[in-house]
């Protein structure tokens, strides 16, 4: 059977002024990015959809850091490289994990090159059929949770708050009035970086996958993040956790999760059929 031509949609530094859907291969997509409230700046995430053929794809999120131009620019170095080398592939039908390998270290070089001291996080997620598969490096977001809420798997940050969480040091309710919250201990931009690659998992029907900057989970518990993104359809689901964590970013509430940032998602489901 012949493969799709190749489709890539890039959300760099700028609003989506709503919640987008498409469908990539088996699964349905909903998308959405915004730069921090009230902020005049350049939104610091980039986000990627590239779509590789009829079942293959790759999506992924940066949030980059270092200042807001450069942080800008880091994120965005970051997706394009990611895209750049799952293109460079020799065949159409050759392994992707080493491009995206690749597209990491491209990156990274990248970035060190600008001399700034921009870095940013890199979380992508290459989807071939019903499996999907994480790679990343920092805190951002990777979630896998089934239809009845069940955590299925989530990306550990890189960060001393995220392996102790990891290691069951302290809990979720901590977490986010930590003071190390937002220190990162690997990102891209370092010579000292380390991919993270996790296992390949199957999508079962009604799984949701989620990638995210840090703009929701400083902003959303965790707990309401699983209970949302599972219900209802997608971009509903969507749009429902999106004006959650938007909503919380204005409030001033000490029982409420408040961290004015740059929001950026990507959800991913498996339709029934």
């Amino acid at each position: 059977m012949a493969s799709a031509a190749r489709k890539t949609v890039f959300y760099l530094a700028h609003d989506m002024p709503a919640v987008e859907s498409q469908r990539i291969g088996p699964v349905e997509v909903a998308s959405f990015t915004s730069r921090c409230p009230d902020h005049e700046g350049q939104n610091e995430d980039a986000a990627l959809l590239c779509q590789v053929d009829s079942t293959r794809a790759v999506v992924a999120i940066a949030d980059g850091f270092g200042g807001h131009a450069s942080g800008a620019r880091a994120s965005e170095i970051a997706v394009r490289a990611i895209e750049q080398c799952v293109s460079q592939r020799n065949a159409a039908d050759d392994p992707l994990r080493p491009n995206i390998i690749d597209g990491f270290e491209k990156a990274n070089q990248s970035i060190i090159e600008l001399g700034v001291g921009a870095a940013t996080t890199l979380a992508v997620v290459y989807i071939e059929g019903h499996h999907v598969r994480c790679f990343h490096v920092g805190d951002s977001e990777v979630l896998l949770v089934g239809q009845r809420g069940r955590v299925k798997m989530r990306s550990v940050s890189h960060s001393p708050v995220g392996y102790a969480v990891a290691s069951g040091l302290i809990d979720e309710k901590e977490v986010l009035d930590h003071e190390e919250r937002h220190v990162v201990s690997n990102m891209v931009g370092s010579p000292d970086m380390r991919i993270e690659v996790g296992p390949s998992l199957e999508l079962s029907a009604r799984d949701t996958l989620l990638l995210s900057s840090d703009g929701l989970t400083d902003n959303v518990t965790f707990e309401d993040l699983v209970d949302l993104i599972r219900k209802g359809p997608l971009v509903r689901s969507l749009r429902t956790l999106v004006n959650q964590a938007r909503s919380n970013m204005e409030r001033n509430d000490a029982r409420t999760p408040s961290k004015p940032d740059d929001l950026t998602v990507i959800a991913l489901r498996r339709p029934r059929r």
